[in-house]
């Protein structure tokens, strides 16, 4: 961005991204009485819940536990209709929100941030917009309605603010596989992480699923029932559980609803942003027939975490965490008809909850039908894409339709993807190309009065993402009104705190069996990416603790400007 540029428009400040961080980030410093601008790529607010569409996408945390605790009303009001809500019911969710406390006036669809250069003189960021992925939705569903009834665009645009909040989510920049030959294939091809909105028949069609991450298992037992046969290339298998999902009775959700304040408070103090009891003994030191029936419980439940944090050393001791894994290698054994295909679907490469954990609906199962085929890529590597189909080392396989569960470049990727420069003109692509430096997952030095919702550093991925963007939103907006009160310009974290924070983030990773795995938690499913821990492994309540401790102290690790 040049030098010499000059904004459009000025506000308080700059929101990118649209989903569950941007609509409360842009409600919170509303209420501050800030001139607010929020900038969304897509054709529609919803973040995650608007991308990912494809058959069977659903939430893996509990619907009532994965909402909005800011505001009473809201919680008590709507009603949800499953333990784990779809992806329809959660985008209706978020549209409501966005309605409800009026927000879509201030977002602009269809614009992608570009660059953001910080103006040293003026302390503040000057923004470059140009068109998303979703303007052209925005132009046809502008056309016909009156001025002011819908969030337009404003790509192609440059505006200052003196606040850059970074709402972009922790799983937005999609990723491919590293493959040969992709735009060869003559049929069609579909990424999880940007499904058409229309939707994808596949009934009567010869399909690839390539990928066995969280949405490639959620995906494949919808597909299978509808194509003529589906053929499953799996480079790692993954641990997943069953999610036993249920409707949800009016009477759950009335109990749920009478105790939430006590709830909520709970899932802020906890380890994932769920409230659960702490374990107290080791999966070691008690007998094999207890240890069975916990982790049969935890099977029952349909819960992401429980098996985790049934014992005290699940997640740090390889022979503890070993136990749990042969539990979960058992079911697939019982589940999975083919002793060779149940051996390949179980993982043996890294400890359970090492990788992202998975719950399902029928996965395992799915391999049992006749017109489900499984290649395993660790003994047949996949060697291109051609225009008819995928070709391994055992040769090549026809398709008509070849979906990518390939995942995200996680974390840093979207935050990346956009040319934001600091003091002096530095990049962060640049001061982050050996892995991502931040103060509390939320600031960066050298790049005063940005804030990142979620960023690396903070437990956001391990965590209930609704708990840890609520926590990181209220810090910042108070954070702001702070600076605002005390007439400061700018606030930018102090290389010293954030290189003492860069390595307690590692110190507490390395304490786990998290850098174990070759898993997108470290940055190992990019290739080039930096092997480093991304997410805060010290616990939703402990890291809480640290920000308000901050925060008390006038924001201390921060230098703070007039």
């Amino acid at each position: 961005m040049a030098r010499d540029e000059t904004a459009a428009a000025h506000f308080d400040a700059v929101v990118v991204g649209a989903g569950l961080a941007g609509l409360y980030m842009l409600h919170r410093l509303r209420r501050l009485g800030l001139r607010v601008r929020v900038y969304e790529a897509a054709g529609g607010v919803g973040g995650t819940w608007y991308w990912n569409r494809y058959p069977g996408a659903r939430c893996d945390i509990e619907s009532m536990e994965y909402s909005y605790s800011f505001s009473l009303e809201l919680e008590q009001e709507w009603v949800w209709t499953e333990k784990y809500p779809s992806q329809p019911e959660l985008l209706r969710y978020i549209e409501h929100v966005a309605d409800r406390f009026d927000l879509r006036r201030d977002i602009r669809l269809g614009t992608r941030v570009a660059a953001a250069r910080f103006d040293e003189a003026a302390s503040h960021w000057v923004i470059r917009t140009e068109p998303g992925e979703g303007a052209a939705q925005v132009a046809g569903d502008d056309l016909g309605r009156d001025a002011g009834t819908h969030a337009g665009t404003d790509a192609g645009e440059t505006v200052s603010a003196q606040f850059l909040v970074m709402a972009t989510g922790c799983l937005s920049a999609v990723k491919s596989p590293e493959v040969e030959g992709l735009e060869r294939f003559e049929g069609d091809c579909h990424h999880t992480g940007r499904w058409p909105h229309e939707g994808v028949d596949f009934t009567g069609r010869r399909v690839a699923v390539i990928g066995t991450g969280s949405s490639g298992i959620q995906s494949i037992p919808i597909i299978a029932e509808q194509a003529a046969h589906l053929t499953v290339f799996q480079r790692t298998p993954n641990f997943s559980m069953p999610a036993r999902n249920v409707p949800l009775d009016p009477e759950t959700q009335r109990a749920m609803k009478a105790g939430y304040p006590e709830h909520r408070r709970l899932a802020r103090e906890s380890l994932f942003g769920i409230p659960a009891d702490f374990p107290v003994k080791s999966a070691l030191e008690v007998r094999p027939e207890e240890r069975e029936r916990r982790y049969q419980e935890s099977w029952e439940k349909g819960n992401l975490v429980d098996i985790l944090i049934s014992y005290t050393d699940i997640l740090f001791d390889r022979r503890a965490n070993d136990t749990a894994a042969e539990f979960i290698r058992g079911k697939i054994r019982e589940i999975v008809a083919d002793p060779d295909v149940a051996s390949a679907l179980s993982p043996t490469d890294h400890p359970v909850g090492t990788k992202r954990p998975c719950l399902d609906s029928g996965y395992y199962a799915t391999y049992n039908r006749d017109d489900v085929t499984l290649v395993d890529l660790q003994r047949s590597p996949i060697v291109e894409i051609t225009p008819k189909g995928i070709r391994t080392t055992d040769g090549e396989h026809e398709f008509d339709d070849i979906v990518l569960a390939t995942g995200f470049d996680a974390m840093t990727g979207a935050l990346l993807s956009i040319d934001i420069r600091g003091k002096g003109g530095r990049s962060l692509r640049e001061k982050w190309a050996e892995g991502p430096r931040t103060y509390l997952g939320i600031g960066t030095a050298g790049f005063p009065n940005l804030f990142t919702v979620t960023g690396p550093g903070s437990p956001s991925v391990l965590s209930n993402m609704v708990v840890s963007i609520e926590q990181h939103v209220e810090w910042i907006a108070d954070c702001v009104a702070f600076l605002r009160r005390r007439g400061f310009a700018s606030i930018d974290a102090t290389v010293e705190a954030e290189d003492a924070w860069v390595e307690h983030v590692k110190e507490m990773g390395d304490l786990t069996l998290y850098p174990t795995a070759d898993s997108w938690f470290m940055g190992a499913n990019v290739p080039g990416k930096p092997r480093v821990i991304l997410p805060y492994c010290g616990g939703v309540g402990v890291y809480r603790q640290k920000c308000d401790e901050v925060a008390a102290k006038d924001y201390e690790g921060f230098t703070l400007s007039s």
